[in-house]
C-alpha cells in the first residue's frame, strides 16, 4: 500500500438530514461487515454522531482460542491476544495519524466485542452451554465512513476515496427483505421460581463474603422470519438509545438500543459512565416523577452505583496517568422511554505509554455488567446463569484512527441467528436485594423490546 495515501484523509460535506444514515444504510444491511452506530435519543447528551461502515480493508473475528485475521492479501489464523491482534491489524492497515477536527470516526476500527471474550483476559471456567455460534469478536478495519452530526446539522463523506465511496453509496438499491415477524412466543432461560431459586444462592455468596455485587440475568429466545433490520428499526424508534446500533457480520446480526457508554477517549481524556440503578417509566407524569425522585434518594441504588464506580475507577487507573482519575457526576437521573437509570461519570487522562486499546481491554468486560469484585462475580455467574451472554454485556464501538474511541455496554441488545432471536436482561443484586423487585427489574428493562416485537408475530 501507498503509506501517503494511508497517511491522508478527505472530507466531502453532504446535504444533511435526520435519517441520511438510516437511508443509506437499508441499502447495504444485508452486506456482511455493513455496520451502523446510531444516535437515536434526540435529547439525550451522548446523543449526536450516527457512523456508517462497510467494506472494511480488513477484518478479525475470534472464536474460542483462535483469531482470523482476513486482509485482500491474506488469511492468517492466530492464538495470540485478540487485543493486542487489534492494535497491530489497525497500525498495519491505517496508520494513525493527527486530526483536530470535531469528527469523531475519520476510518479505523469497529465492531464488537462480546462479554465471553473476557474469557481471553481473565481465566473464567467453562461451565455454561455455549449454543450460540457468533464470534467473540468480530471488527472490520475501515478506511471510510458516512457521519452523521445531528448537533450542527451537517453530514460527511470522510476517510479515503471519499466521492467514489459515496457515489458507490448512492448507487445502491433498498434491499428486498421481508418484513420481521416472530414465529413462536419468547421462552426464558429461567422460571421465576428457577431465578428465586439462583437469586437465594447469590445472597449466599454475598453474605459469605465471596463477592458484594453480583449481576444475573436471564434470557429470551424466539424463532423469527423475515428482516432483521426491520425489527432493530422497530426497536429504536421506540426506545431511542443514545448507543444503538446494528452490525451485520457473516455469522450473525446483532440489534442494540443501548443506553450506556462504556469507555470514551477524546483528546486522550477517558470517560466512562456506568448504569446501576433502575425504576420503571410511567405514563402518569406524577407517577413517573415520584419513581425518579425516589430513584435518585434510594440508599441502595446508590451504594449498588458506588460498588461500580470503585470498580471502574480501579481498572481505568490502571491505564490513566497518576492522579487524574476523577468522578465529575455521581448519582444523576437518566430518563429513557421503558425506565429511569441512576448514572455516574468517571473521568480520567489516558497514560502517553498505553493506548485507546489498552484501556478497553484493562477495563473489560465492563464492570457494571459483572458485579464486584469483577472475577469472583463473572465465576458465580458462569456457575448460575444456563448460558453464555455472547455480545450480551460485551461492548459495541470504534477505535479512530486518530486516537478518538467510543464504546457501549450491550444492554438491551439482541443476537439474531439461524432465525433464532436471544436478548437479556439483567441487574446488579446486592445484600439488601429483594427478590421479587430484582426478577420484576429484569422485565422492567425489556418492557420497550419484547411487546414491540411480540406486536409483530
Amino acid at each position: 500500500m501507498n503509506d501517503t495515501k494511508l497517511n491522508h484523509i478527505d472530507i466531502k460535506s453532504l446535504h444533511y438530514s435526520k435519517d441520511l444514515a438510516t437511508k443509506c444504510f437499508a441499502t447495504i444491511e444485508n452486506h456482511p461487515w455493513s455496520m451502523l452506530l446510531q444516535s437515536s435519543s434526540s435529547n439525550h447528551i451522548d446523543s449526536r454522531f450516527d457512523i456508517l461502515v462497510t467494506r472494511p480493508k480488513a477484518t478479525l473475528v475470534t472464536k474460542g482460542k483462535e483469531s482470523t485475521i482476513q486482509t485482500s492479501q491474506s488469511t492468517e489464523i492466530s492464538s495470540d491476544d485478540p487485543f493486542q491482534l487489534l492494535k497491530k491489524l489497525q497500525s498495519d492497515t491505517l496508520p494513525e495519524i493527527v486530526y483536530n477536527g470535531e469528527l469523531p470516526f475519520i476510518g479505523g476500527a469497529l465492531g464488537y466485542f462480546s462479554y465471553d471474550l473476557g474469557r481471553r483476559v481473565e481465566q473464567i471456567p467453562e461451565l455454561t452451554e455455549n449454543d450460540i455460534s457468533a464470534p467473540e469478536m468480530a471488527v472490520g478495519i475501515f478506511d471510510w465512513a458516512l457521519v452523521v452530526d445531528h448537533h450542527k446539522k451537517m453530514a460527511y463523506s470522510v476517510g479515503m476515496d471519499v466521492e467514489s465511496n459515496w457515489q458507490w453509496l448512492l448507487a445502491q438499491t433498498v434491499c428486498d427483505t421481508r418484513p420481521f415477524t416472530l414465529v413462536d412466543s419468547w421462552q426464558s432461560n429461567m422460571s421465576k421460581a428457577c431465578y428465586q431459586n439462583k437469586f437465594a444462592r447469590v445472597k449466599d455468596y454475598i453474605q459469605a463474603g465471596d463477592c458484594y455485587q453480583i449481576n444475573l440475568a436471564q434470557r429470551f429466545n424466539a424463532p423469527y422470519q423475515g428482516s432483521e433490520w426491520d425489527a432493530f428499526q422497530k426497536l429504536s424508534h421506540v426506545n431511542g438509545g443514545p448507543f444503538s446500533a446494528f452490525i451485520r457480520v457473516p455469522e450473525c446480526a446483532i440489534l442494540s438500543v443501548s443506553p450506556e457508554r462504556f469507555l470514551q477517549v477524546k483528546d486522550n481524556k477517558i470517560e466512562t459512565k456506568p448504569i446501576k440503578g433502575t425504576r420503571p417509566r410511567s405514563n402518569d407524569q406524577s407517577i413517573d416523577r415520584q419513581a425518579a425522585i425516589e430513584l435518585s434518594q434510594a440508599e441502595k441504588d446508590q451504594a449498588e452505583n458506588l460498588m461500580i464506580v470503585d470498580l471502574l475507577r480501579n481498572d481505568v487507573g490502571r491505564v490513566a496517568k497518576h492522579g487524574s482519575v476523577k468522578v465529575p457526576k455521581l448519582f444523576e437521573i437518566e430518563s429513557f422511554p421503558a425506565v429511569h437509570h441512576l448514572v455516574s461519570t468517571i473521568t480520567a487522562e489516558l497514560d502517553d505509554n498505553y493506548t485507546p486499546i489498552d484501556l478497553l481491554r484493562v477495563s473489560f468486560p465492563g464492570g457494571s455488567i459483572t458485579g464486584a469484585p469483577k472475577i469472583r462475580a463473572m465465576e458465580i455467574i458462569e456457575e448460575l446463569e444456563p448460558h453464555r451472554r455472547s455480545a450480551y454485556c460485551g461492548s459495541i464501538g470504534y477505535i479512530s484512527r486518530h486516537g478518538r474511541m467510543d464504546t457501549s455496554i450491550t444492554i438491551r441488545t439482541l443476537v439474531a441467528e439461524k432465525n433464532q432471536l436471544f436478548v437479556w436482561a439483567g441487574g446488579g443484586l446486592v445484600s439488601d436485594s429483594e427478590c421479587l423487585n430484582e426478577y420484576q427489574e429484569t422485565l422492567d428493562k425489556l418492557s420497550r423490546i419484547l411487546p414491540v416485537l411480540t406486536a409483530a408475530q
